[in-house]
């Protein structure tokens, strides 16, 4: 499952500068028309942290596996893709209701967070 989470964050984190480059400069007229420079930055910025999360998950991983960081690393990915994706749509499209949806996320990566936090907790506890 180690492997899982890397080629995942791999994913999330090439993905991640691709559109942070492709935002500073190929989107740049647009995102500053539709006011939201700062929500495609966010996006970004959250992208490369969750992006980084993984790497950790799968580093605990390789020590033991458990169920918590399992959790973990698939919560992580989806916030990820729901925050940022949604933050993306709003930002480049002005799709309002994406700022509805982005909230999901959210909650998905702070549930990451905590399975990570308990599932650390028991492999470098054991």
């Amino acid at each position: 499952m180690s492997r899982t989470f890397i080629i995942l964050s791999t994913i999330l984190g090439f993905t991640g500068v691709a559109l942070g480059a492709f935002g500073a400069h190929g989107l740049q007229a647009t995102l500053e028309a539709n006011g939201r420079t700062g929500t495609f930055e966010t996006a970004s910025r959250y992208q490369m942290y969750h992006a980084l999360a993984l790497i950790g998950v799968a580093w605990l991983m390789s020590i033991k596996a458990d169920p918590f960081l399992t959790a973990a690393g698939w919560t992580l990915f989806a916030g990820a893709l729901i925050f940022s994706g949604a933050l993306y749509v709003l930002a480049i499209f002005d799709v309002r209701i994406m700022g509805a949806v982005a909230p999901i996320g959210g909650l998905l990566m702070l549930i990451g967070w905590a399975c990570m936090g308990i599932g650390a907790w028991r492999v470098l506890s054991a």
